[in-house]
């Protein structure tokens, strides 16, 4: 079962899906009631056995906050995160597992996920490939689809971006010119959910443009993949502007 949706710029609890203008594209049969839900509880009400959660990506941006509203809703998290400072701030959470390691490297993903109900992955470079040429977008994102694939894991979220798949269609050709590499690299990891794992309860949700701003209050999920927008969000992971808050809000 699989569901891909669009958060768009309505007002919603950010664990509904992490940001306000996105696409969603999900495997299961009731997603026209996801505004009342969080990400986990997408696929036929299964949000209670889904007791502990990796989260790929966790250290900064929506992943940390992903983070946030999972300890909100009573889960525990399992986050892996490359840096020192990173592992010290997750590592002093309550009911969160930090484990330092690399999201590149494919054992480093399925030894910190071992022993998880469902994984969540915000992974995204921002700053294109790497010196061995390899982009974090489709590698550090396959990694965590196959590590749940190999352990049994069923419930796969994985967070893209607007210009993915068929939402490109709805994004202005200058936008998808400039981010057409890594929105590439996105959709290569989409594409081996989507083909491979049919017996996953997994979504994807394409997110518009992250804003650190204050926040508007209107925001949308929505199946229409000609949404397209920018969310403004106030949020502990953007100190540089807001930093007193330690919510997010759209």
């Amino acid at each position: 079962m699989s569901v891909k949706f669009i958060l768009a710029a309505v007002s919603f609890s950010f664990a509904t899906a992490f940001a306000p203008t996105a696409s969603i594209f999900q495997n299961h049969n009731n997603a026209r009631h996801l505004q009342k839900q969080s990400a986990l509880f997408m696929v036929q009400g299964q949000g209670g056995a889904y007791k502990k959660v990796f989260v790929a990506g966790a250290s900064k941006g929506v992943g940390r906050i992903v983070v946030d509203k999972l300890l909100e809703e009573g889960h525990k998290v399992v986050a892996l995160v490359r840096s020192d400072e990173a592992l010290s701030e997750l590592s002093s959470l309550e009911d969160v597992t930090a484990i330092k390691g690399d999201a590149m490297e494919y054992k480093d993903v399925e030894g910190a996920m071992d022993g998880c109900d469902a994984a969540i992955s915000t992974l995204g470079g921002g700053s294109g490939a790497g010196e061995d040429g390899k982009w974090v977008d489709y590698v550090g994102n396959n990694n965590v689809i196959e590590a749940a694939g190999i352990l049994g894991i069923t419930r796969v979220v994985l967070v893209t971006s607007n210009g993915c798949g068929s939402s490109r269609e709805a994004t202005p050709p200058s936008v998808y010119e400039v981010l057409e590499n890594v929105l590439l690299q996105k959709e290569k990891a989409e594409n081996v959910l989507i083909k491979y794992y049919t017996n996953m309860n997994w979504t994807i949700i394409w997110p518009g443009g992250l804003i650190s701003d204050t926040p508007s209050g209107k925001a949308i999920m929505t199946e229409d993949t000609m949404a397209i927008g920018s969310i403004s969000c106030r949020t502990s992971t953007f100190k540089q502007k807001h930093p007193e808050e330690d919510t997010f809000s759209c």
